[in-house]
C-alpha cells in the first residue's frame, strides 16, 4: 500500500487523496472541521443558495466532486442530490457515504439526506427537480503562477477539464425552480454564452454567481 500524501492542514487532513486513489471522508478532516466551525448558514454557499433562518431549499449538486459542498448543505437540513459522471469519483463518494452511514450519529443523519447519482448531469437534470442547482465545474487555468492545491490537481486527472460547463449551466437554468449557483474563481472571466447573474457573492478566491429562475 502506498503511503498517504503529506497533509497540508485542515483542508486535506482526513480526506482528499492517496497517491494512487481519491478518498472521501465525511466523518472528519476538512469536512468535520467545517461542520464544527464553518459558520452554518452564514457561509457564502448557503447564502448564495438561498438558505435563511426559515428557509431550507432542496438542492442538486450537479458536479459533486469531493462532496464537501453537498455535505455542508445537507448538514443545514437540505435534501441534496449529488451527480457525478466520473466512475472513479462516483465510487469514492459512494464509499464515503457508506462510511458516514456506519458512523452513526449526526454524520449518518446528514448522509441520509444525500442521494448520489451516476451520470452526466446535462442528461439527468431533465428528470429531476429542486429549488436550487449548484454547479462547480473544473475551473479554468489560473492567470497567476500560483498552483492550485494538490488534491484539486489530482481530482482534475479523474474528471478532466469540464469543457461543457456552459452547456451544464444552461441545463441547470432550465430545471432549477428558484436559482442556479455557479461556483467560480473570483477573478475568472464569466462563462461565455451565459446570461449575466442576478447577483454575486464575492470571496477572496471564489465567487458565487447566482441566477434567479423563479
Amino acid at each position: 500500500m502506498k503511503r498517504r500524501a503529506k497533509d497540508t492542514g485542515p483542508e486535506t487532513e482526513g480526506d482528499g487523496f492517496f497517491e494512487d486513489r481519491l478518498v472521501c471522508d465525511f466523518t472528519g478532516g476538512a469536512v468535520g472541521h467545517r461542520l464544527k466551525f464553518g459558520g452554518g448558514r452564514g457561509q457564502a454557499l448557503p447564502k448564495a443558495a438561498g438558505f435563511t433562518k426559515g428557509r431550507t431549499p432542496s438542492v442538486i449538486d450537479a458536479t459533486a466532486g469531493f462532496g464537501r459542498d453537498a455535505f455542508l448543505l445537507a448538514s443545514l437540513g437540505a435534501e441534496v442530490t449529488l451527480i457525478e459522471r466520473s466512475v472513479d469519483v462516483h465510487a469514492m463518494l459512494a464509499e464515503g457515504l457508506e462510511r458516514a452511514h456506519f458512523a452513526g450519529g449526526q454524520v449518518a443523519d446528514i448522509a441520509a439526506r444525500m442521494t448520489l447519482l451516476f451520470g452526466d448531469a446535462k442528461e439527468l437534470l431533465a428528470d429531476l427537480s429542486a429549488d436550487v442547482v449548484v454547479v462547480d465545474p473544473m475551473h479554468p487555468p489560473r492567470k497567476t503562477k500560483a498552483l492550485v492545491k494538490k488534491e484539486m490537481r489530482v481530482l482534475r486527472q479523474f474528471v478532466g477539464a469540464d469543457p461543457d460547463a456552459e452547456e451544464l449551466v444552461k441545463a441547470a437554468l432550465d430545471v432549477a425552480e428558484k436559482r442556479v449557483v455557479l461556483k467560480w474563481p473570483a477573478k475568472a472571466d464569466p462563462l461565455p454564452g451565459i446570461k449575466k447573474p442576478s447577483h454575486q457573492l464575492m470571496g477572496k478566491s471564489t465567487r458565487y454567481d447566482v441566477f434567479m429562475t423563479g
